[in-house]
């Protein structure tokens, strides 16, 4: 995946952390996705795939979470231990993505043909500025952080 590349660009001393990242977030998962516009946040679950360091999902173009993608594109995503802030967009069609595509018949093949052939069906990319992950070592809680705007890695215990 070409991730490995642009992290070496912005700092090789983060290279192992950020690579352990992407092999712990894995390839697919449900995730709840949260957008804002207005002051009024909403949040829904959504199937999302993982591709060269982005976050992919697709949705029909006039559901509320694309309008308010429309007018504030900072979004959040959450599962298991992780938080991901990102930026998001509407990139296009399903099939106008061959890699989403096949990622997506991979991890959720009903998804694929149920929807993504839809006339308004649209790919949303979150792309992650911040990773934040709660763990416990031997009792005692941190939260590591990969901030993706400077290629940093911290680990603080809390």
């Amino acid at each position: 995946m070409w991730y490995h590349i642009s992290i070496l660009i912005m700092g090789v001393i983060n290279v192992n952390e950020f690579n352990r990242l992407w092999n712990n977030i894995g390839e697919r998962a449900v995730m709840v996705l949260s957008t804002c516009a207005e002051n009024k946040v909403t949040s829904r679950n959504m199937s999302v795939v993982v591709c060269g360091g982005k976050f992919y999902c697709q949705t029909n173009r006039d559901y509320l979470k694309c309008r308010q993608i429309a007018e504030n594109p900072n979004a959040a995503l959450c599962f298991g231990n992780y938080s991901i802030e990102g930026r998001c967009r509407i990139i296009g069609k399903p099939y106008d993505f061959p890699e989403f595509i096949a990622a997506m018949e991979k991890s959720y093949p009903d998804a694929v043909k149920r929807w993504s052939d839809l006339p308004e069906e649209c790919v949303l990319e979150i792309t992650p500025t911040l990773i934040r992950s709660w763990i416990y070592e031997n009792n005692v809680p941190y939260i590591e952080t990969w901030d993706f705007s400077d290629a940093t890695y911290r680990k603080e215990k809390q």
